[in-house]
């Protein structure tokens, strides 16, 4: 199923599938609000049906984006946006604390009649202005099959310290609030996938369950308030994430608010030395339908990395 990519400059990158679906939007201008930590977004985003999966600066959480690139942890700054984690006082404003990530270029964005590839380059920068790292990411979308009424975004991050001190990751839990090891990539999804399901290969265990647990792919489903009709998202582990700088674990919520994270720093800090790299690579696919593990499954294993 072809696609067409339209590049507002300066704003946003936009695929549209054949249909006339608009499945994507990634936005890399900034958002006017220091305090949310200021960085490129992936909202909205669709199922093929037209079904709105992301959500954006949910009353809740106003730094919650759709799908982003996040770190809540890093060397006593916040790149996820919103309140710090100070253990004995709970979630606290510190606006000082806050920074944010810079878009640079696109060095590439190329478009094959149904695959779009791009790679972007951004800086890190601490909230006094110091750059502390430097990140190529990939964004690839494809696998675009209106028969199985999904597609796939692929997201990979490499990470450079530029710092001449190391960088150190962690969460919320490595700062000592128990299972709330939330960083890396992250998913928040509209209300309407409040109280959804979560399922992983292997296990019946739901979000609670799987909340800090490790596998190769976890999915949501819900159905949809105003319309008639469930979506699917699946998300996954690259195969050489397993030998990645540090372990991942998922972060996932059901309730009260629907959200998925790749953390690479749930229950333990790590660093990353001066002058060097860590890197992840991740899928995502957004289905039409409630799908089971057997059709996630078979799925993923019809596409491979």
């Amino acid at each position: 199923m072809s696609i067409r990519v339209t590049h507002a400059h300066g704003d946003h990158i936009a695929v549209t599938a054949a249909n006339g679906t608009e499945i994507l939007r990634y936005v890399y201008r900034p958002d006017p609000d220091p305090f949310e930590s200021r960085k490129p977004y992936a909202h909205p985003v669709r199922t093929l049906a037209g079904h709105t999966v992301t959500a954006y600066r949910p009353s809740d959480h106003r730094w919650h984006k759709g799908l982003q690139m996040t770190a809540s942890h890093l060397s006593g700054q916040n790149f996820w946006g919103g309140n710090c984690y100070v253990h004995g006082q709970g979630y606290v404003a510190l606006p000082e604390r806050v920074g944010s990530m810079r878009h640079d270029g696109f060095p590439v964005l190329a478009v094959d009649d149904d695959r779009l590839t791009v790679a972007e380059e951004l800086t890190w920068i601490e909230n006094g202005g110091e750059e502390w790292a430097r990140e190529m990411r990939g964004l690839i979308v494809h696998s675009v099959d209106e028969e199985a009424g999904a597609w796939a975004l692929d997201w990979s991050i490499g990470l450079t310290n530029t710092r001449e001190a190391p960088l150190r990751f962690g969460s919320p839990t490595t700062e000592g609030r128990e299972m709330a090891g939330y960083t890396g990539l992250q998913w928040r999804g509209p209300r309407d996938f409040t109280g959804g399901t979560a399922f992983a290969p292997g296990s019946d265990a739901d979000a609670d369950k799987l909340m800090g647990s490790q596998g190769p792919w976890l999915a949501f489903t819900t159905e949809h308030d105003d319309v008639d009709g469930h979506s699917t998202l699946v998300f996954a582990h690259a195969p050489e994430n397993v030998e990645a700088l540090h372990e991942s674990h998922w972060f996932v919520r059901a309730e009260p608010i629907p959200t998925v994270a790749f953390s690479w720093a749930f229950f333990e800090e790590f660093e990353l030395p001066p002058g060097e790299s860590f890197a992840y690579r991740y899928r995502v696919v957004f289905a039409d339908g409630a799908w089971d593990r057997e059709r996630v499954a078979a799925h993923l294993e019809g596409m491979p990395w």
